[in-house]
């Protein structure tokens, strides 16, 4: 049976705040955390934009059995894949079996924050690859050096603080391209909520590169992000789309878009006919239900939701009591 996960939006909330939401999760169902690492937040209104892993140590210190993880940590602007590989292990030694480590390629309303050039996305991944094999390279425990890399150098140096086993790499992308990547080199795949179509078509290609690198891709996790938008009535729960998350409503790559200020620009032009196929907005659980089955029935092993409202006492509670219970196994 799939688990159901809290999606914690860092951007939205303080982070204390956003603790407590987590641990009332855990005692309501909820069986794991998909945390934002975000610099800044996608538009003003939202607010806030904590330090991801300062936040994930006190998660993993103040609940009991959830999963967790950045959804998602880019590993090749702000942070050197070194940081990140020693960031990660002493997560996982703090909780092990508990962490897992999200990597993407990055978006530059985070990254381009220290400057410099913004690559073509080609590029991104082609850093996105080398850093992953920086970080495995640490995660062994051995003494390691980089320094042929084209995108990143490393001197001879060794991670001290180890977990039991390291920590698994979950790829985050919609393209192709990266989904078969992630399947032949990492562990596990994350993606946005998407068509049931496009989504077939990128666990296809995740389990293609897998069975080319000789593993079984049943046995490797695949994560999904819902944005939904859920409260007691209808209008309440388009307001709250279209006044906290318009960005969900923009139906076009946005890694290129630099500023919350620009978002917010952009967010002028979001209308409620916007959302249709891209997010769920209801006042009813039930229909919030059958649309998260629907991706438990393709094959999703984490399905983490992400209310986008301000009213998240009151949507882990109803998601707790009306339709986590409610979800059957894959029935594929």
């Amino acid at each position: 049976m799939a688990i159901i996960g809290y999606a914690a939006a860092l951007e939205q909330f303080h982070p204390n705040d956003l603790l407590a939401y987590c641990q009332l999760a855990e005692r309501h169902g909820f069986k794991g955390v998909m945390a934002a690492d975000h610099f800044q937040p996608w538009v003003p209104q939202q607010g806030h934009s904590a330090f991801v892993w300062s936040w994930m140590a006190a998660l993993g210190a103040t609940t009991c059995t959830l999963t967790f993880g950045p959804g998602v940590t880019c590993p090749s602007f702000r942070y050197h894949p070194a940081i990140v590989a020693q960031a990660a292990a002493t997560q996982a030694a703090m909780t092990p079996g508990r962490f897992w480590l999200g990597l993407g390629s990055g978006e530059a309303l985070n990254e381009r924050v220290v400057g410099g050039v913004w690559p073509e996305p080609h590029i991104r991944l082609q850093m996105l690859q080398e850093a992953v094999g920086i970080i495995k390279k640490l995660f062994t425990g051995k003494v390691a050096r980089h320094d042929d890399g084209r995108y990143f150098k490393m001197e001879r140096v060794r991670l001290w603080t180890l977990p039991p086993t390291p920590p698994p790499i979950y790829i985050a992308t919609a393209g192709p391209v990266t989904a078969e990547w992630a399947g032949r080199e990492c562990d596990g795949i994350i993606t946005p909520g998407a068509s049931l179509d496009k989504l077939r078509m990128l666990l296809g290609k995740f389990e293609e590169g897998a069975r080319k690198a000789g593993k079984d891709p049943a046995r490797m996790p695949k994560l999904l992000q819902l944005h939904m938008s859920w409260a007691e009535t209808y209008e309440e729960a388009m307001q709250n789309a279209l006044t906290e998350w318009p960005n969900g409503g923009m139906p076009f790559p946005k890694q290129d878009i630099r500023s919350p200020e620009d978002f917010a620009e952009i967010a002028k032009l979001v209308r409620p006919e916007n959302y249709k196929n891209r997010m769920l907005i209801s006042a009813d659980l039930d229909e919030h239900r059958a649309y998260i089955q629907q991706f438990v029935d393709l094959g999703f092993d984490e399905i983490h939701v992400h209310n986008v409202g301000r009213n998240q006492e009151q949507f882990i509670k109803a998601f707790g009591e009306q339709v986590i219970p409610r979800l059957n196994a894959s029935s594929t």
